[in-house]
Formats: C-alpha cells, structure tokens, sequence
C-alpha cells in the first residue's frame, strides 16, 4: 500500500454548531462548508478547509455529530465527551484495490465499500490493526 495524500482528519463533536464556532474563533478557519446530513452513516458532518500552499490543497478537518440511532460516535462521546480525533483519512487511486491489499496484509476491513462525505467510496480499517487510529481509506475524487 502507498500513503496517498492526507485528506481530513475526522473530528467528532457533541456539536457541529458550537466547533465551528471553534474553528473560526479560535483557529483563524476562513473557509468552513456548511453542514450537511449523511444519513447513510448516520452523521452531521462540516468541513472546514486548512490553507494549502502554492495552490495546492490543505488537509480538511471533517467535523462529525452523530445522527440519532448512531451508536459508535455516541458512544465514541461518551467516552470523550468534548469530542476529539475520532479517525484519519488517505486517499488512493482505486479503493477495491486497496481493500485487496490491506486484507492481504490481515487487516481488518470494516465492512464493504461505501460512498462517504466527499461522494467517493470509502473503506475504515480497524484501528488496532493500524497504529490504534482508526483509519479511513478515500478513492480520490475525480478531477484532483
């Protein structure tokens, strides 16, 4: 597997509304998406853009709050209840490949290929089988 770029870090919250307030208060954020339902995995999510350099894109923070009946980020909460770091994600240029690899290697993947918040498929790889971080793998969108 190569490490393809760093495309956001996901950051669950108790609330979208009070960490975009975070975000542009606090972090100086400029650029912030407004918030959208996944519904399909059961999350608020935002982002918010960090500025690249010399035209390039910056690595996104990806704010996510639990929908109700979503109990791994209500349960992640609970367990840290002011939110924190819940995953991290990388692109790569074909995900069933991906997936191929990384169970080749014995990683766990956690279920099938799914369209995520940037509507490309995604895969999670179980954070006890990648450094303790739970790992998103992201097919890189068209056109970048």
């Amino acid at each position: 597997m190569k490490l393809g770029r760093l495309n956001h870090v996901g950051i669950a919250t108790p609330s979208i509304a009070d960490s975009i307030t975070f975000y542009r208060d606090v972090m100086g954020a400029t650029k912030i998406h407004a918030p959208f339902d996944l519904e399909s995995q059961g999350v608020k999510v935002c982002f918010v853009d960090t500025p690249g350099e010399n035209g390039t894109n910056g690595t996104q923070i990806e704010l996510i709050e639990p929908l109700p009946g979503n109990t791994s980020i209500a349960n992640f909460l609970e367990k840290n209840p002011q939110g924190g770091q819940h995953h991290i994600c990388y692109e790569v240029p074909d995900i069933a490949a991906a997936k191929a690899e990384f169970e080749a290697m014995g990683k766990r993947v956690l279920g099938e290929p799914r369209i995520g918040a940037h509507g490309t498929m995604i895969i999670f790889v179980h954070p006890k089988d990648m450094g303790g971080i739970l790992t998103e793998i992201m097919e890189t969108p068209k056109g970048h």
